[in-house]
């Protein structure tokens, strides 16, 4: 589908234009969005608006590296937003086309971002501080705030995974951890490629429109090192929490290994006194004897009980 909205010489916002009909010079600037274009909308790239055929072809390649290009009469961005469905976080792609006058949004798989910014442009009873660098930057600021409920809502599943820890719940804390890191990573991979565009958006020299709000775009930027270093930082903690979790396993498991070898020390030469006796000689004289089986058990108890006092008193338990 494609929506065309232009601004007339008045600051009138209208909306439903039609490409074939419309004269676009007439407006004082045009924003057409395509989401989820047909191949037959795709055309309207070239036959309309005379895109660069490279261009183009990024547009449908599905999630190219955030980067902008320039041309002669507008620049090129390709940007990333995520999508939340469930627990499952989606990168999806979003291209622009920027220009003075005009501003495409070019998206395979829908963006609340860009309808969210529509419907604002829409609600306008006059758009004079509108213009399509402003259009670009309030997108751009809603993908980058639109970072911060999914890294909060990782942080409290990390918070209640350690509080779940130390309660000794620890069913699935393993998986549960490693799928938030997964998350973790998912996230940053789309984060710092963001980043480290606005930081040569900034730095470009032939971005006018950048120039001239470079104290929006720089809060953007601000933005994504925070968003970046959160999620650094959740990393680090879901890298601790792991460490810890392995630590107080082993711990566990080297105490039940300690109770199982004391239990075996004890029960040895208990075994081995038994095993003697056990064999049935003819000629073995405590058999015969009225005082041998108290003899055997007043042994056996005393050795259980001597070693028993010497692994406490060495510390064994």
């Amino acid at each position: 589908m494609i929506t065309v909205t232009g601004i007339t010489a008045d600051n009138l916002v209208h909306t439903g234009i039609d490409l074939d009909t419309t004269d676009l010079s007439s407006y004082k600037w045009i924003w057409a969005d395509f989401n989820e274009p047909s191949p037959t909308e795709v055309k309207y790239l070239e036959k309309t608006f005379h895109f660069h055929p490279l261009a183009i072809e990024d547009c449908l390649q599905i999630l190219q590296r955030p980067k902008l290009d320039y041309y002669e009469d507008y620049t090129f961005y390709v940007t990333h937003h995520v999508r939340e469905e469930g627990r499952d976080l989606f990168k999806e792609e979003l291209d622009f086309f920027v220009s003075e006058k005009l501003i495409v949004t070019f998206q395979l798989a829908h963006s609340k971002e860009v309808a969210y910014i529509q419907n604002q442009l829409l609600a306008q009873h006059n758009a004079e501080n509108w213009d399509p660098y402003f259009i670009f930057y309030r997108i751009l600021d809603q993908i980058v705030d639109n970072y911060f409920p999914l890294i909060h809502d990782i942080e409290d599943r990390l918070a209640q995974l350690e509080e779940e820890n130390l309660n000794k719940t620890t069913a699935g804390f393993i998986p549960e951890l490693m799928e938030s890191r997964h998350l973790l990573l998912g996230l940053l991979q789309t984060v710092n490629p963001m980043r480290d565009l606005l930081y040569r958006m900034l730095n470009s020299q032939h971005l006018e429109g950048v120039r001239k709000r470079r104290s929006y775009f720089s809060d953007i930027h601000d933005d994504l090192l925070k968003v970046s270093e959160m999620i650094t930082s959740n990393r680090e903690m879901t890298t601790d929490m792991r460490d810890s979790y392995l630590s107080l396993n082993s711990h566990q498991t080297n105490n039940v290994m300690k109770v199982l070898t004391i239990i075996t020390s004890i029960f040895s030469p208990l075994t081995l006194i038994a095993g003697i006796y056990g064999m049935n000689f003819e000629h073995m004289p405590e058999l015969t004897w009225k005082y041998g089986y108290f003899l055997a058990i007043g042994l056996m108890f005393g050795i259980g009980l001597a070693m028993y006092r010497w692994f406490k008193k060495n510390g064994w338990f």
